[in-house]
């Protein structure tokens, strides 16, 4: 897609997402009561706005990946296998080293920031895939496995890293997680896209149906950072330190997982749209999962459920220059014979 092609929401886009980030702020800051009702609809521990949002973000990405493109992602057995040592092998540690070293004397604001480091993405980053031109059918994959394992590595290895034991495990969040942001949307996704390209054709179902479900995926993005950032704009903007404190393990630990799967997957000679794969799944982290884990450890108001808010508040921005990142550098994926080893990892 060329530039001239690009719709004001996409061309524009970065300017959206900084001017809604402030209007959440501001909503925040000067209407409280807004985001505090906003946070009290939920259900199963889900915040039903950001549900509905991250679902009308979800089904855009899997409408438009055919059955045949799941079977394909599917015989490349390597790239999964990545995202599950970076999620559940290295990143637990890394975030852990991270916390203990810049937020010591702070056991509560430690343990929320680690619980973060434990949970890896499962809704949001199908958006990001989408954004960067990734393989969506082997990132759909990727992120189903890594959720189905939330569900036996979740608990005990947040008890090893926090060092308490009887961590309690969201069932019902990660549940609904699975059934709404994987089964339901890829089940209607896959039922609309037979309907529609066998009644109207492959042609327009390319041209007019997904282009128009996409705009409405960017209007869902919005949404979410205003509802997101309303929820919190009154601390961020009252004490910008605290957070900037907050956020400083976070961000190396962004960093760090970044550089391992985008190096790992490019000295593994792999194409592009692999790699951004494995680097977006590899370094997003499932913040409501997190969150709900703090709140019933520590309590609604405790260091550590503050910890766990702002990491979805950073992962945004730092996503969005993610993709940015990736698109610039695109060209040099996969590696061009004859310019020395393909090294395979795995």
């Amino acid at each position: 897609m060329t530039e001239e092609k690009l719709g004001i929401f996409e061309k524009y886009l970065t300017l959206w997402i900084a001017a809604c980030i402030a209007l959440g702020l501001l909503l925040g800051r000067f209407l409280p009561s807004f985001g505090q009702y906003l946070d009290s609809l939920k259900f199963a521990q889900l915040s039903i706005p950001i549900g509905i949002c991250l679902f009308f973000m979800m089904y855009p990405t899997v409408v438009g990946i055919a059955f045949s493109d799941v079977k394909k992602a599917a015989r490349k057995p390597k790239p999964m296998l990545l995202t599950i040592i970076a999620n559940w092998v290295i990143a637990p540690p890394i975030m852990t080293l991270y916390a203990n070293l810049i937020l010591q004397g702070n056991p509560q604001f430690i343990a929320g920031v680690i619980l973060l480091g434990m949970s890896p993405c499962t809704a949001m980053v199908m958006w990001w895939i989408m954004l960067a031109k990734g393989d969506l059918a082997q990132g759909l994959i990727n992120t189903a496995v890594n959720a189905l394992l939330m569900l036996a590595l979740y608990a005990p290895l947040s008890a090893f890293y926090l060092g308490v034991s009887g961590i309690p495990v969201p069932w019902n969040l990660i549940a609904m997680s699975v059934i709404f942001f994987i089964a339901l949307p890829v089940s209607l996704g896959a039922i609309s896209r037979q309907l529609l390209i066998g009644r109207k054709g492959k042609d327009w179902f390319d041209s007019i149906y997904l282009e128009g479900v996409r705009k409405i995926s960017i209007i869902a993005l919005l949404i979410t950072l205003i509802v997101m950032f309303s929820f919190q704009g009154e601390i961020i903007l009252n004490d910008p330190f605290l957070v900037a404190y907050l956020a400083a393990p976070n961000l190396l630990h962004y960093v760090t997982m970044i550089t391992i799967t985008y190096s790992v997957s490019w000295l593994s000679n792999w194409d592009y749209p692999t790699s951004i794969d494995t680097t977006l799944i590899g370094s997003s982290s499932h913040f409501e999962v997190a969150i709900a884990v703090a709140t019933t450890l520590y309590g609604l108001n405790s260091g550590a459920a503050l910890a766990t808010v702002i990491g979805p508040l950073m992962e945004v921005p730092l996503m969005l220059s993610l993709v940015k990142f990736g698109l610039r550098t695109r060209h040099l994926f996969p590696r061009k014979k004859g310019l020395g080893k393909s090294y395979s990892f795995l």
